[in-house]
């Protein structure tokens, strides 16, 4: 029998912790009671502890009480990990770790084991909302920004939310065989693997920032005439700078070169067109300014990991 632990603590998010411990507690349906996940809250406070959602769970042991070596050691997300700082549970996770067969985190559970020390060195994930964030939190940790869920090691961390399912579910595949995780996936009516990663959720391109520049002018032209043909002379010219030194400031601005700009725009704007409207593939690619369907489809299938049929299929 194997031991999973989630650790809890004010303002968690509480689909963070049901999701995966509803994936271990179907898989028991299908498991010989030797082989069942025995799963335990473990809380920062004794009792019931509140969620962001208001909903309160009761924990089974508090910190002070949780001397065991869990197999599996998880921590979710919520306002409470990345707007709070725990040092009791930072303390509590450096100890536990190192007993721990493996640990992770849900969503921005991912702070609170960089606050502990526990990502350093490690490849890790978290929303994609909070990438920027913890690549500037935790320099020592490789952030990657496209993953569902990343295993390095004895480390195991996930995306958003219910990526938590997405994890958990690959943590019976590894345990018990795909046929189970998939027997679990099934019941919970999602797919055992997504069709792409997080990029599919998230804007590519960051808002302008609202005071006037070369730069800001530049992009917001661009935005306002995607359907035209761009070449970086062109915008730079638009700026009144040299080429070089247009793609240089741009970059230092922007965090990105002009024509991944260009191209991450124009990729916003399909799947704007194809998320709200039914006009065809081709009438989707002229207005985003990539000329043809077969380059479109080349650029999401790179990007996002989907084609835009698929894409369309799945946030329409």
């Amino acid at each position: 029998m194997k031991t999973v632990a989630m650790v809890l603590f004010p303002d968690f998010l509480l689909l963070d912790m049901a999701g995966p411990m509803e994936v271990f507690s179907i898989a028991n349906r299908y498991l010989e009671p030797k082989d069942h996940y025995r799963l335990v809250m473990v809380g920062t406070e004794p009792g019931m502890l509140r969620a962001s959602n208001g909903v309160s769970v009761q924990t089974d042991l508090h910190l002070d009480q949780a001397r065991d070596a869990y197999d599996l050691l998880l921590v979710p997300g919520g306002p409470g990990a990345y707007d709070v700082k725990l040092p009791a549970l930072q303390r509590w996770l450096r100890d536990a770790v190192p007993r721990a067969g493996c640990y992770g985190s849900i969503c921005t559970g991912a702070f609170i084991l960089g606050h502990a020390g526990l990502l350093d060195g490690y490849r890790v994930t978290t929303h994609w909302h909070y990438t920027e964030r913890l690549i500037r939190a935790f320099p020592n940790a490789t952030v990657e920004t496209d993953r569902i869920y990343l295993e390095d090691r004895n480390l195991i961390t996930s995306g958003g939310i219910t990526a938590g399912i997405d994890l958990a579910l690959a943590v019976v595949a590894r345990d018990h065989g795909k046929k189970l995780a998939q027997d679990v996936a099934k019941v919970l009516l999602v797919v055992m693997k997504r069709q792409g990663g997080q990029a599919q959720f998230s804007p590519l391109t960051a808002a302008v920032a609202p005071q006037e520049t070369p730069v800001t002018r530049v992009q917001n032209h661009v935005l306002e005439h995607l359907d035209e043909a761009f070449s970086i002379e062109r915008m730079a010219g638009l700026a009144n700078m040299s080429t070089r030194h247009f793609a240089r400031v741009f970059a230092r601005e922007v965090k990105m070169t002009p024509m991944e700009f260009l191209q991450s725009a124009r990729i916003d704007r399909a799947r704007n067109l194809l998320e709200t409207s039914d006009l065809p593939l081709k009438t989707v690619a002229y207005k985003s300014g990539f000329g043809s369907v077969r380059h479109m489809r080349f650029l999401f299938g790179e990007k996002l990991g989907l084609t835009p049929t698929q894409y369309r299929e799945q946030f329409s």
